[in-house]
């Protein structure tokens, strides 16, 4: 069984990366048509017709299905740090799509972050909790979750570039780990039977914060480069989770002698980002272009600004 959940978890995080790559594909070949919400219509219409874009978002399902295997036979425990793995298949995928590699600083930062954040949630290992969560605790939690993707929009709206995609990446894993909460609380609510579930606010709730996280992760695959966007997205995701794992469901992470690998793990995900900070195809000459476009083709976007 654990063959089988190491397998499932691990073709999820390539299947989610791959996803990332292809629909960041797409985006470099859309033109900018601004911030209006007109312009953001007209501009996802257009990404629709996009088979880049298409197929990106069939291994996006196909990743949530994939992860769902994954949990279903084996424990958070293990399944989250695997998980991991998608910010290194994130380059590997995006090397061979954009025909070029990111740089040596690049990969050394992504090893540091993947490394870094399965050794704090394998030294964590949150254990299980309440299969449903309280009123209360969801009035807590889901409105510390709006206000922080709220914040984080407004933010993402002030700058271009890395920085942009960085927290554009960062509100959608916020509402992908909420959209994880919510599924949790609807499938909780099925040990009480099928009417229980379908009659439940949460299991409505779970499309419209999937379906926001969704957009959100648009907005950052079409703000600046993967290396901006992706290592928020993975690690956003999974603290995230671990939060509201611990407010809503009272699951606790272990402490005492876990303390020490937690903080060396802490200290990995600190060093890569740093080092993410200053390398040099954060600021999107790694993917800004579309690699079957001629040099001097119009098709070729300029590069994204660094911020």
């Amino acid at each position: 069984m654990t063959a089988l959940t190491v397998l499932l978890a691990l073709l999820a995080a390539l299947s989610n990366a791959s996803a990332s790559v292809l629909q960041r594909r797409a985006a470099v070949q859309e033109p900018e048509h601004g911030d209006r919400p007109g312009s953001v219509v007209r501009r996802f219409t257009h990404l629709l017709r996009r088979p880049y874009w298409l197929a990106g978002t069939g291994l996006l399902v196909l990743s949530g299905l994939l992860q769902a295997g994954a949990l279903a036979v084996g424990s958070l425990s293990l399944v989250q740090p695997l998980l991991a793995a998608e910010l290194l298949f994130t380059l590997a995928v995006g090397s061979v799509v954009f025909r070029r590699r990111p740089d040596t600083r690049t990969w050394l930062a992504f090893v540091a972050l993947a490394g870094g954040l399965a050794l704090f949630l394998l030294a964590a290992a949150p254990t299980a909790g309440r299969p449903t969560a309280r009123p209360a605790d969801w009035l807590l939690g889901g409105g510390g979750v709006l206000g922080a993707v709220v914040l984080l929009v407004v933010a993402a709206r002030t700058v271009r570039g890395a920085s942009r995609a960085a927290l554009l990446g960062l509100a959608s894993a916020v509402s992908f780990a909420a959209t994880a909460a919510l599924l949790k609380e609807a499938m909780g609510r099925l040990e009480e039977g099928p009417a229980a579930m379908f009659g439940h606010w949460s299991l409505y709730a779970t499309g419209v914060a999937g379906l926001v996280a969704f957009l959100l992760l648009q907005g950052a695959l079409g703000a600046g480069s993967l290396t901006a966007s992706q290592p928020a997205l993975t690690l956003g995701d999974a603290l995230t989770s671990v939060v509201l794992g611990w407010v809503l469901f009272a699951e606790s992470i272990h402490l005492g002698l876990s303390l020490l690998p937690e903080a060396v793990g802490v200290l990995l995900i600190g060093a890569g980002s740093i080092g993410l900070a200053h390398a040099a195809s954060v600021g999107g000459e790694w993917d800004a272009t579309d690699p079957e476009a001629s040099p001097g083709s119009t098709a070729a976007l300029p590069r994204t600004p660094r911020r």
